[in-house]
């Protein structure tokens, strides 16, 4: 019943199994062995065939060869991929935990291995440091502080003579002081940042022949923030630009009308086309009148170059009401939307701030009035007086009069018509050699259309029409209106953030 044991056997002695790795004799077939001890297996059971060559249970499961690259390569693609927080990947970062691992070889390194992962990201996010001088940090403050410099050197560039105060009339107003007072009204920049733009705009008017500059504002962006600059040329330098604006677009036409010509000819038979036409091109108005009155230049922040604007169109202002679109902060960012925008946001940025201005720009009753010269004349094409003088005799109001009423604060910027501009201006108008050309021809025309006349200048804020108020104050009555009587009576400060 009982196997007797081998002579000298210890009965108790049990024999070693084989290793795994065990060696086998020169010549000899590991599976045979496999078999010896294991098997043979018979065909219903798991392990059946696994030795003999060209057969294997999951050959159905393995992919095409190129199927198994292309499928390699889009996970080394997906491991590849950066973090957005980090900047890292998740490839260079096991590849440095198992080169950590191998060289260290740290004792149950699983169990450890969430350590070891973080010690390989600290290591990335240390500074290098030399054995004998640490690296250099270069700390915020400088930078900012070496983007600025050059607001503090003079023309000449020597910087270390301090600003000497221009004596005489200068075209740049007390910006520090307009800060002050909007900073009494609890809005508007830092002391710095207002002192910094005092500075890119004294650099502005040594470089350009300006004869006005005043700080419009500044617009919040997504990646960069715009600093706006309100200038007048001197008179004869704008109009040397507008000579060159005009050659650039009757060149343009001129070409333009030249291949028109070559197109009738070579399409001289072919079908017959729609009829339609799409209506006329509004063109914009003159530099220095209506919505182009003054030129606007812009920077990201100060120490930058300031970068000149284009004029806007009527088609810019139209298209700009009808989409809502955050500034980017780059000039040459193209605006996406619908109904499609045309021009970057260069175009769109001077339309908004064309829009802004016309609605926003109030000063009190009384502060301007009409030139003398001028009297009740009006000018061609109902736009009204479009200019005015500061009124020597102004006599302010209380500040409890200006925060009671609307009726105390006026618009002095041109109302912008929806047309686009300042100024109406019939497209089908035609000139008298255009119409003794077509007296003989005569087609079907479009009615006439209805002339729009805006506001004149200087009208009341009570006259607005169609405007909501988005500021909120204490005051219950007129919500545009507020006054620092709360917080500092004398002397009190009127606020107003005029209704759009």
């Amino acid at each position: 019943m009982y196997q007797s044991d081998a002579v000298g056997l210890d009965p108790y002695q049990t024999q070693e199994p084989k290793s795994a790795y065990q060696t086998y004799a020169v010549g000899q077939d590991p599976y045979q062995a496999y078999e010896r001890a294991h098997g043979p297996y018979q065909p219903h059971e798991p392990g059946y065939g696994l030795h003999q060559p060209g057969h294997s249970p999951y050959d159905d499961q393995i992919p095409d060869p190129k199927s198994r690259m292309l499928a390699i390569q889009n996970a080394k693609a997906y491991l590849l991929k950066s973090s957005t927080t980090s900047g890292l990947n998740l490839y260079d970062h096991l590849a440095n935990m198992l080169t950590k691992i191998l060289d260290e070889q740290p004792t149950n390194a699983v169990d450890i291995i969430e350590n070891i992962s973080k010690d390989v990201k600290w290591a990335q996010f240390q500074k290098k440091m030399d054995t004998l001088r640490d690296e250099h940090e270069i700390l915020p403050t400088f930078e900012a502080a070496e983007k600025r410099k050059a607001l503090f050197l003079k023309a000449n560039g020597e910087g270390d003579e301090e600003l000497e105060e221009e004596i005489g009339e200068t075209p740049l107003p007390n910006v520090m002081e307009t800060a002050f007072y909007f900073e009494q009204a609890g809005i508007g920049l830092s002391k710095d940042e207002s002192y910094h733009i005092f500075l890119a705009l004294k650099k502005l008017i040594s470089v350009q022949p300006i004869q006005t500059c005043r700080f419009w504002g500044k617009i919040l962006g997504l990646e960069m923030n715009y600093i706006i600059a309100e200038v007048q040329y001197h008179e004869g330098e704008e109009e040397e630009e507008t000579e060159e604006e005009e050659d650039i677009e009757e060149g343009g036409k001129r070409r333009g009308e030249v291949e028109d010509e070559d197109e009738e000819k070579e399409k001289e038979d072919e079908p017959p086309k729609s009829t339609y036409k799409p209506p006329p091109v509004i063109p914009k108005e003159e530099n220095g009148t209506g919505a182009n009155k003054y030129v606007y230049f812009v920077c990201n922040e100060p120490g930058k170059p300031w970068v000149k604007l284009p004029p806007v169109t009527p088609a810019q202002i139209v298209c700009a009401r009808k989409i809502k679109k955050f500034f980017t902060g780059r000039l040459d960012a193209p605006v996406m939307s619908f109904p499609p925008f045309p021009g970057n946001e260069a175009n769109y940025l001077r339309a908004q701030i064309a829009r802004i201005s016309a609605g926003t720009h109030i000063s009190p009753i009384g502060f301007y009035q009409f030139a003398e010269e001028e009297g009740d004349e009006e000018e061609e094409g109902g736009g009204g007086r479009d200019t005015y003088e500061e009124n020597p005799d102004f006599q302010p109001l209380s500040v409890a009069e200006m925060v009671d009423s609307l009726s105390t604060w006026v618009h002095h910027v041109q109302n912008i018509l929806k047309q686009g501009r300042c100024v109406w201006l019939n497209p089908f108008q035609k000139s008298e050699e255009e119409e003794e050309d077509e007296e003989e021809e005569k087609a079907e025309e479009p009615d006439e259309l209805q002339q729009e006349i805006g506001p004149p200048l200087l009208t009341p804020l009570s006259e607005d029409e169609d405007s909501v108020c988005l500021a909120a104050s204490r005051n219950s009555k007129h919500p545009c209106l507020d006054s620092s009587a709360f917080y500092k009576p004398d002397p009190a400060i009127c606020c107003c953030n005029p209704p759009v």
